[in-house]
């Protein structure tokens, strides 16, 4: 049978460590792990070191002359024999009550920010590790000792003290205040969280932490989170960026998007980042920007697909698989004559259930219901919810196709998120 002891951090820390003849050696001050996953076990970081307050001074040594004893409800830091620690783990590994207790870490499983209480360890006989984080109240009241009246105090009322655990492989840390851990591999599993969750998440971080968590993410997602964080946090991801970083981020936005984020800005930034873009996305920008803020024009898309009536299905679905549109480009598909005048729209469904060589005139649902540029936006759910459309095109006072208002705009509008009431 495998023997093993459980114990968490708190009871260890500020506790006295002895010798094998019980002598005092010092006081433990904090635990070292290995700030390299790809060197762990099961995904829990190996202890390394122990810190130890001897006299005034700080000193390290390795915690594999160490083990944890228990005892009348104590727990007792026991050394057969003093061994320094290299200086290289002493500079490169993770210290748990510097950077983690107390720190803000993401729960990858409930897609949130969570502060650690307390650390749960494990002895095995082959190390000690890391196995979990302690975010629950049970965590804080163990912190303060107290956690034993009160869980007496709670199961007399039937009651009991909420506990929860996260596993370490289920943890990405996001606040490390040792500056030589590296970024990169403490956030590179938070590129699996969604968009909207990255988000929320950066929007409860203060400016330093969100600023780190954002520049680990790749371009493309960073793009993707940017889109979906509140206007003071975009405003304050761009203040942390240069303009270069900044321009190929916004490039990628759609230019609706864009335009929302630069009512914003300084108009000095505003013509930096503008002519820092690409010129057709910079172009595409510039036209929004000169609608007033309670227009359609302020608010639609300008990504919209639009086709000749004599095309056929095969050909319009060739140019989509070439195009690669975003997902809200396909929710309407325009038909436009000369001078881009809007004629009709059809749907993907049009496209799936008739023939390839079925041509759009014959599908299309000509006088479509539409917007005008500088309609006033309270308007627009009105016709939204009458029609039940996804998306309605918008057109100018020549009907020439501009853009289109989807409803995820509108919703925006509706729920306080945007600028669109002013």
């Amino acid at each position: 049978m495998t023997s093993f002891t459980t114990f968490y951090l708190s009871r260890i820390i500020g506790t006295k460590a002895f010798d094998s003849n019980g002598k005092c050696l010092g006081i433990v001050k904090d635990l070292l792990v290995d700030s390299d996953s790809s060197n762990y076990t099961s995904g829990h970081p190996s202890v390394h070191g122990i810190e130890l307050k001897i006299n005034k001074r700080r000193e390290f040594f390795a915690f594999r002359d160490f083990h944890i004893e228990k005892g009348g409800g104590k727990m007792r830091v026991v050394c057969d024999k003093l061994s320094e620690l290299p200086a290289e783990q002493i500079e490169g590994d993770l210290y748990l009550v510097d950077s983690v207790l107390d720190k803000q870490i993401v729960d990858l499983n409930g897609r949130k920010l969570v502060r650690v209480n307390d650390v749960r360890l494990v002895s095995l006989a082959n190390g000690t590790y890391a196995v979990a984080v302690d975010i629950g109240i049970e965590g804080l009241l163990r912190r303060i000792g107290i956690v034993k009246p009160i869980k007496f105090m709670s199961s007399m009322f039937g009651t009991s003290v909420p506990s929860k655990f996260i596993l370490w492989e289920d943890v990405a840390a996001i606040d490390f205040s040792n500056l030589n851990i590296k970024l990169s591999k403490s956030h590179s599993r938070l590129q699996t969280l969604h968009p909207s969750d990255l988000a929320d998440i950066i929007e409860d971080l203060g400016r330093k932490a969100s600023a780190d968590v954002f520049s680990a993410l790749d371009e493309e997602k960073a793009a993707d989170v940017l889109e979906e964080l509140e206007i003071d946090a975009q405003v304050r991801i761009l203040e942390s960026l240069s303009i270069e970083k900044a321009a190929d981020l916004l490039d990628k936005m759609p230019a609706d998007e864009v335009a929302d984020i630069f009512d914003a800005l300084e108009d000095d930034k505003v013509e930096l980042l503008l002519n820092e873009m690409g010129e057709d996305t910079s172009q595409e920008v510039r036209e929004l920007l000169y609608y007033p803020d309670n227009s359609v024009g302020s608010i639609m898309s300008t990504e919209v697909l639009s086709f000749s009536e004599n095309a056929t299905i095969a050909e319009v679905l060739t140019e989509l698989k070439a195009k690669q549109p975003e997902a809200e480009a396909l929710y309407n598909l325009f038909v436009t004559g000369e001078a881009d005048v809007l004629i009709a729209t059809f749907s993907l469904r049009d496209l799936v259930i008739h023939a390839p060589e079925t041509r759009i005139s014959q599908v299309m649902r000509p006088s479509p219901v539409h917007l005008r540029d500088y309609q006033k936006i309270n308007e627009v759910a009105e016709i939204v919810s009458k029609y039940n459309l996804m998306a309605i095109p918008v057109v100018d006072r020549h009907n020439a196709l501009q853009g289109m208002v989807v409803i995820d705009d509108v919703i925006d509008d509706l729920i306080g998120k945007r600028r669109t009431n002013k």
